[in-house]
């Protein structure tokens, strides 16, 4: 399979995952699949670029937390979208957080289906 089309595909998995975890969470509202596919490319490019920075930043508070401080971290990239994209609800912090770790539970069990 081409790099572009594996590309797409998990692009279309992240977004059917934001989707499904917008289904499963009462706090979390994705008002239609054009915003699925507008946040799994924003959440992409979050976590490509955003995310190893704060990781480094945050290296001593999650080294004395066992890493579990990244999920405040996965919480708060999937939070920060709602401030810029219209119509994505996230009702509180923790909301992000089960949403962020639902979202990555969907898009490893896709990519997991989709590789060779």
């Amino acid at each position: 399979m081409s790099g572009l089309i594996k590309l797409i595909l998990k692009w279309v998995i992240s977004a059917v995952a934001i989707m499904g975890t917008a289904y499963l969470l009462k706090g979390i509202i994705v008002p239609g699949p054009y915003i699925a596919f507008v946040l799994a490319l924003v959440f992409g490019l979050l976590n490509a670029v955003l995310r190893p920075v704060l990781i480094i930043l945050t290296l001593p508070v999650t080294i004395l937390t066992l890493g579990l401080f990244t999920l405040v971290i996965n919480g708060f990239l999937f939070w920060l979208p709602t401030t810029f994209i219209e119509g994505f609800v996230v009702e509180n912090f923790w909301w992000a957080i089960g949403g962020a770790l639902l979202v990555s539970i969907f898009s490893w069990i896709g990519n997991a289906l989709l590789s060779d």
